[in-house]
Parts: structure tokens; sequence; C-alpha cells
């Protein structure tokens, strides 16, 4: 029996100590917090209440993302009035404060809203093109933003509208940590994807994205020329077929194609074009001896084309040379064409020079209306017995021990 009112003894002196302690701590606590507020909207005017004792010198520490400050408090009798500076109050988020100057420490925080209706889109699209096929994509970020340049709260529907051809589709999104986005795939086929958004009845601008074929796949290639013969003067062109995607969209403009052409002894030729409307064409001109090509053509590391074999026929098969002005004028021609013409302008001729069947030299020019004429220099090419080697469109003629005097 004693051992239980020595329990409840004790027990009532606890709580007693208990409540003597607490009305302490009530009369040494200088501030009393009475605004109730946790949120504000932003732009609003923030004010914080106090009641104590306003002969105490104190400040407000106030804090958020955006700085800092030191607040002075307004006096009223016993209330102190803390007011929030503007350019904190303008700004959403949590902002933190303390009361700098009490024997207690008086702290706490509040929140800051944005307005609930938008003033501003900030919308951006990119890349601004993106290849077809549905593997590529772009996308659209939509940033609502009150007049004080706030962003919505969390999760603010965002409408964004997509037309692309025939297609037209809407899709409701929502924000997340401040912004609002979407993945734009590209379609199957090519042509401008216009996109727009809407928030709460806010309208942004049209923007758009281009849908650009994918790489090139093999193609096919052709050629046209006015004759067979290899004159050295006509034009031979190369032309492709519509060189298409993986997706049948015709590729862009622009496109690089590269002829290479094999000779019949294996040297390379090399023309090359550009695709307009997904055609390249290329010209070359034609050789000026028979010849046999094997044509071949490429976009550099997407595509090549068929090999094309295309012949051509010699045009001359003999010409005239005459020795004159004690053989030191050289006259090549009449050189003819296919049905009997002169040979155009500009076929080479070359005549090589010996000397007790060493060459001396070689000299090479064009001709001019079927003819070519070399002239032997007596300095240069003193008196005596030379060998003759003339050529062209390669067919030769030889002339042994021709005296120069």
């Amino acid at each position: 029996m004693n051992f239980r009112n020595q329990l409840f003894f004790l027990f009532s002196l606890f709580v007693t100590c208990s409540v003597t302690g607490q009305e302490i701590m009530k009369k040494k606590r200088d501030f009393v917090l009475i605004s109730k507020g946790t949120h504000f909207v932003a732009g609003s005017t923030i004010t914080l209440e106090f009641k104590g004792n306003s002969a105490i010198s104190c400040e407000m520490y106030c804090a958020n993302s955006y700085g800092s400050t030191l607040v002075k408090p307004q006096l009223q009798g016993a209330r102190i009035f803390f007011k929030i500076p503007a350019y904190l109050s303008t700004k959403t988020g949590v902002l933190n404060w303390r009361i700098v100057g009490l024997k207690q420490p008086l702290f706490g925080s509040f929140k800051i809203v944005p307005k609930e209706s938008p003033s501003a889109l900030e919308t951006y699209v990119g890349p601004p093109s993106i290849e077809a096929g549905g593997s590529d994509y772009s996308m659209l970020v939509v940033i609502p933003t009150d007049n004080l340049d706030n962003p919505l709260r969390q999760d603010t529907p965002v409408s964004i509208q997509q037309q692309f051809l025939a297609s037209e589709k809407n899709k409701l999104i929502f924000t997340k940590n401040l912004i609002a986005f979407k993945h734009i795939f590209s379609p199957l086929k090519t042509g401008r994807m216009l996109l727009s958004s809407e928030v709460l009845g806010l309208n942004s601008k049209e923007y758009d994205i281009n849908v650009m074929p994918a790489i090139a796949t093999n193609f096919n290639i052709y050629s046209n020329r006015n004759h067979t013969y290899a004159d050295g003067n006509q034009i031979t062109t190369f032309t492709t077929s519509i060189i298409k995607d993986k997706n049948n969209n015709t590729i862009s403009d622009g496109n690089f194609v590269y002829f290479f052409i094999t000779n019949k002894i294996g040297d390379l030729l090399k023309t090359s074009g550009t695709t307009i409307a997904g055609v390249a064409t290329a010209k070359i001109i034609h050789p000026d001896y028979e010849e046999n090509w094997n044509i071949k053509a490429y976009i550099l590391g997407m595509a090549e084309s068929n090999t094309l074999k295309i012949k051509y026929k010699k045009v001359i098969a003999n010409f005239e040379v005459a020795f004159i002005k004690n053989n030191r004028k050289v006259t090549v021609g009449p050189i003819k064409s296919f049905m009997g013409q002169l040979i155009p302008d500009g076929i080479q001729v070359k005549i090589s020079i010996y000397k007790d069947k060493k060459i001396l030299n070689e000299i090479i020019k064009s001709s001019r209306e079927g003819f070519v004429s070399f002239n032997l220099n007596q300095s240069i090419y003193k008196n005596g017995e030379y060998d003759f080697k003339i050529s062209t469109a390669k067919v030769h003629k030889t002339f042994q021990s021709i005296t120069l005097w």
C-alpha cells in the first residue's frame, strides 16, 4: 500500500513539474505567430503577423531559391507585421523564414503557388527535321507560365494538336517537373507536320516539323547518246531511275550520285550529278577511240546501281601523213570520221621521234579542221635519219629512216 502511495506521489510531482515548465516556456516566448496561411498565390501581398513584445529589436530573415533578405518589422501596438518583399513573393516555391534577435528560436515556412490561369506558353520543338520511317522523332516541350513567369502547378493539362497530310490527332498530356513534353515520332511518308498546343484556353502559335526521306536504296542507271561512235565529240548522258528510300519515298534533292566508268584496260573515269525529284543526271564526252565501258553508280555509303555496259565503235581507220619542207614539216590529215566528214576539232595526234632506236621526244597536238602539223626545228633535230611513229585514236603509223636536211 505504501508503494502505491509513493508511486502516485511521484507521478503527481512529474505532471506538476511539466505544467509548470510549459507555463515558464510560454512566459519566455517573445513572439507568437498569428497568421495561419501556409499557401499563398504568387504576386499577392504576403504579410506574416505576430503577437509579442514590440519592444524587442528583431528582424525576419527570408530565403528561397531566388535569394535571401532581412525584413524589418512594422509595429501596431502589441502586434508585429513582416511584409515579404515583392521580388520574393512573386516567385513560386518554398519560402523559409526565421525571426532574428529573439531568445527563443522562432522559424517556419510557407509555399507560394502559381496563378491558376496561364499568361504565356513557352514552346520548343526540335529537331526541326526528322527521317521518315517511325524510328526518328522530334520533341515538343511546353512550359505554361503565369504573368509573373512562374510555371503552372503540377499536372496542368496540355492539349497537343498534330496534323500531317490527311491525319489530325489530339493528345492530352500533363505538366510534370514544370514542363509538359511529347515525343513526335516520324510517319512512314514524307511531308510537313504541323503542331500546336493549348493550355486552359491559351493557344500557342503553329510549329512545323519536316519529315524527310530516309537514306536511298539501290537503283538503276541508263544511258542516252546520239550515236555509238567514238568520235571524241558527242556527249553520253547517264540518268538514274527515280531513287527512293525503304518506305518508297523519293529521296531529297541534292544527293550526289557518282558514276564510275571502267574501260577495257581497267582505267577509271568518273562523272557525277545531283538528284532532282529523285533522278540524277551526269554527262561525259565520247572517247576518241574504240572502247568498251562498264558503268556503275553510287550514292556513297548508301546505295548503288546495276552495272551498265556500252560500246563505242572506231571512227578513224586510217589517215594520211605527208613530209614536206626538207621533211621538217609533218602534216597529218585529212582525218575523217564515220561518215567521211572531217573529224571534229580537238582530237589528239601524237608524234614520237626516234634516233638510233632511242626516243628523243613526243609532241602532242589537237586537230583543227581535220589536220595537224608538226614543225621539226633544225636546231633541235640535226640533219640525219630519224624514225617516226604517229598515233591518233589508237591508230598508229610508223615511218623508218626519214632523212631531215
